[in-house]
């Protein structure tokens, strides 16, 4: 198969192509830079290259940037293999992106499985296996399954994946290239919701056919600590995935039961499709229990987030201002795009019980105006107050249809935002 010469430039496209941003000759294919917004526009412009049917390509000149090539490769990509990206520049940055490619290949490929090839169990072997390839002996892990999850009191996860024949998991990964005795730096927390009927909250045919992206949140934090540790991380992290099939059975949980968590908060489930921040509630007192200086947790969470920011940016929330910026200066140096939205105090009490500390959402449909908020102020209760922590609601993580700047499935967006803050 021949491949295409994709070459940047800053001239206008000749007469005859009128106003097009792409132009092609022979085996070369040229995007025209207009200066408005590069970055975007080579993304788009790599969407339409790909639509084209072209698979493979070499990037070519010396305007390509790392950024530029790395926007190119994320709107050339597809669900379905069989793309190739070549890189320019010089060996440093071609190893860089290369790294990048390896770590959001496997976060693609995790959140396009198809929810029968990833049960959550399979989903924390397969992520810890990925770490020890990369990681070697500076990683351990443990994973708690089934009803050992109850002996050791992470009901969230439990409870969530009881309905389901495949048990449910939590994935505790020590990854330590400093010694024993080390202390942890930074505790990652990712919802690994393999998929989410809804529960008895069940959802419609149309908003389950996606939910198999459900466990973004555990992809991008697995590949995000991959990225990291093929760049040379050097201080100690841990991780923690939680792990869960939310189905309709006999066995599953209900509307109306009242869970006591391990710091004794007692829940009451009004909405059984509000699942994935009942089992960040067991993650994020796991990483408190670690004594990290920051805990970052990930996760799809709220569609209240996709409403308030779009699909382009992930949101982020968190008690202090230092680590908003923190997150806003890691994503700005990799060309991500977050965004802040509010978190208070009384965003823990906006989701009230008359029988048990708080409900895990509101009773209506959505879980009603400023969810997002509302989902992180919940998360905020299971966090140590002497921890820094960042919550990131994964808006942009999976795109239902092909769109001008992504193909359909997987984004990996956010990858590089975690991997950036555990280098800072």
């Amino acid at each position: 198969m021949q491949v295409m010469n994709v070459l940047l430039t800053q001239q206008s496209p000749a007469e005859h192509w009128g106003k097009a941003d792409v132009t092609y000759e022979g085996q070369n294919s040229v995007i025209h830079l207009n200066g408005a917004d590069p970055l975007r526009q080579v993304q788009m412009a790599a969407r339409k290259i790909r639509s084209q049917g072209i698979s493979q390509v070499q990037l070519e000149g010396e305007l390509w940037t790392v950024d530029l090539q790395w926007v190119f490769a994320q709107g050339f990509a597809s669900a379905k293999p069989g793309y190739q990206v070549g890189w320019c520049g010089d060996d440093a940055e071609k190893q860089l992106l290369e790294h990048r490619l390896v770590a959001a290949t496997f976060a693609r490929k995790l959140i396009n499985d198809t929810p029968e090839e990833l049960s959550p169990v399979k989903l924390a072997q397969q992520a810890a296996q990925w770490l020890t390839d990369i990681g070697g002996n500076n990683v351990s892990y443990s994973i708690i399954e089934g009803q050992e999850l109850l002996e050791k009191k992470w009901v969230g996860i439990h409870a969530v994946g009881r309905g389901s024949e495949r048990p449910p998991a939590l994935l505790e990964l020590d990854f330590n290239p400093i010694g024993e005795g080390a202390p942890v730096d930074v505790a990652l927390v990712g919802k690994g919701i393999t998929f989410d009927s809804g529960g008895y909250s069940l959802k419609s045919s149309e908003g389950m056919l996606t939910m198999k992206c459900d466990m973004g949140g555990a992809a991008t934090v697995t590949a995000a600590l991959g990225l990291a540790m093929k760049t040379g991380l050097n201080k100690r992290v841990k991780l923690y995935l939680c792990c869960a099939e939310n189905l309709v059975s006999g066995h599953a949980f209900k509307l109306g039961d009242i869970l006591t968590y391990k710091n004794g908060t007692t829940v009451e489930i009004v909405n059984t499709d509000a699942e994935g921040r009942l089992v960040l509630a067991d993650g994020l007192q796991a990483a408190s229990e670690s004594g990290a200086k920051l805990i970052i947790d990930a996760a799809t969470l709220t569609g209240a987030a996709v409403m308030a920011v779009s699909n382009q940016y992930n949101a982020i929330f968190s008690p202090q201002a230092e680590t908003i910026k923190l997150a806003q200066e890691s994503a700005a140096a990799v060309s991500e795009n977050v965004w802040p939205l509010p978190l208070d105090p009384w965003h823990k009490d906006t989701c009230p019980s008359a029988y048990a500390d708080t409900a895990n959402s509101r009773p209506v449909k959505g879980g009603g105006a400023g969810g997002a908020s509302n989902a992180a102020g919940f998360l905020w209760r299971f966090v140590s107050p002497e921890a820094n922590w960042l919550h990131i609601d994964l808006a942009a993580a999976f795109e239902n249809n092909a769109s001008a700047l992504w193909g359909a499935g997987a984004t990996a967006h956010g990858v590089l935002t975690v991997a950036e803050l555990l280098k800072r």
